[in-house]
């Protein structure tokens, strides 16, 4: 796939309540392809997210099926029915925000996601992904690869493995109110979760 302008264009991966970072760059971009075509990656931003709790930084991981075989496109990756795991990560977010400003007000849009199944994990980062630009007003056009993107595309700003948890960011989110910032402080890149639960439709300040 390439893009329609001579614009470059942003190239993303498929994330799980993907951090702040990477919906900066979704809602300061006209055009974004996310990759779909890839090999997934453990310990990636694909199936975890990073919240805020009452102890710190929490990750919230989602369960996958162990492929067939040792290469597996991300966009053929199976969520794995066990371990009730949407249970889990639905009370970890409810203990999380549950005293934050703006939880009641989405509370209801998010819950769903955490009681329905749904088969494949970029189907589910992508449902997720669509109601918060809904919920914020980011109206960035977003198409998918239909065949794996080469690195070093200079078509391309590649931010694909930029955005990593294992990896260290020059990334700055701006400070913005956060429930547990008494006890932690300000704790940078989190969960998009988190900047919309606190700053509800003014997150698009922040970003």
């Amino acid at each position: 796939m390439m893009p329609s302008s001579n614009k470059q264009t942003t190239l993303l991966s498929s994330f799980y309540l993907a951090p702040v970072e990477y919906y900066t760059s979704l809602y300061r971009n006209d055009l974004v392809v996310i990759e779909v075509n890839d090999n997934y990656q453990k310990q990636s931003y694909r199936n975890r997210c990073i919240i805020s709790g009452a102890n710190g930084p929490l990750v919230l991981s989602i369960p996958v099926m162990k492929p067939d075989k040792d290469n597996c496109k991300m966009k053929d990756i199976r969520i794995a029915d066990h371990g009730n795991w949407q249970h889990l990560h639905w009370n970890a977010i409810l203990s999380a925000y549950n005293s934050t400003p703006y939880f009641q007000y989405f509370e209801d849009d998010f819950r769903p996601f955490y009681e329905r199944k749904i088969k494949f994990l970029h189907d589910f980062n992508e449902e997720l992904r669509q109601l918060i630009c809904h919920i914020i007003e980011i109206e960035s056009k977003v198409r998918y690869t239909e065949t794996y993107i080469d690195e070093g595309n200079k078509e391309y700003i590649d931010l694909r493995e930029k955005i990593h948890p294992k990896k260290e960011s020059d990334y700055k989110t701006e400070p913005y109110y956060q429930v547990f910032a008494s006890k932690h402080g300000f704790i940078n890149n989190l969960s998009i979760l988190d900047l919309l639960f606190n700053m509800g439709k003014e997150a698009r300040l922040i970003l």
